[in-house]
This record gives structure tokens, C-alpha cells and sequence, in this order.
């Protein structure tokens, strides 16, 4: 096609192949509204459900901790939950993620910025 452009043709591979991994990642974004994750703490007294971009979607807390004194009890497991909530969402992204650097050839543990 650029026969006879020297390294034209190379770039001209290399755009499509970037606009070709630019399509990938924004369906991955899109998918990655799609997973969720669940989190719990306190043996499952308190329970998140969120998505691998760290939307929360649902949080469940077992009526039998929702009284005055245990205030402070329930806002640690909250929090609790929330942290391993957000690691398994970045986890789950991680994998998403990497599914579209296979073919790259990246350094081990290179990690592209998004």
C-alpha cells in the first residue's frame, strides 16, 4: 500500500494499531462497570457490592450491630469493607487491563497509566 515511503508503512501499521487498542479500551471501560466485586467484614456483618471502576452498588449491614454503642464498631466494618471493596475492584481491573497488553510485550510489571 506505501510501498516505496520507507518506514510510512510501519507507521501507518502502527496507527491502526493504536486506534485498534484505543477501541479496546473503551469497551474495556465499558466492561468494567459490569464486574462487581463483593466485599464483607466482620464475618459478613457488613457487605459491599461495587463495580471494578469503585462504584458502590450496594452495601448491606446486619440489623443485629445497628445500636448506639456499636456506632464506632459499624463505621470501622464499613470502612473494612469499602478498602477490600476497592482492592478487588483494582484487581479486577488489573485482569480487564491486561488482557489488552498481552500482544504488547511490555516489561513485567510495566503498567500503562489508566
Amino acid at each position: 500500500m506505501l510501498k516505496g515511503l520507507g518506514g510510512l508503512g510501519d507507521m501507518a501499521k502502527m496507527m491502526k494499531k493504536a486506534q485498534e487498542m484505543q477501541g479496546k479500551m473503551t469497551q474495556i471501560q465499558d466492561d468494567l462497570e459490569q464486574v462487581e466485586v463483593h466485599a464483607e467484614a466482620g464475618a459478613g456483618l457488613v457487605k459491599i457490592t461495587s463495580n471494578a471502576k469503585g462504584q458502590v452498588k450496594s452495601l448491606e449491614i446486619d440489623p443485629s450491630i445497628l445500636v448506639a454503642s456499636e456506632k464506632e464498631v459499624v463505621e470501622d466494618l464499613i470502612v473494612a469493607a469499602l478498602n477490600e471493596a476497592m482492592t478487588k475492584g483494582q484487581e479486577a481491573k488489573q485482569k480487564e487491563l491486561s488482557k489488552l497488553t498481552e500482544g504488547l510485550n511490555l516489561p513485567p510489571g510495566m503498567k500503562l497509566p489508566f
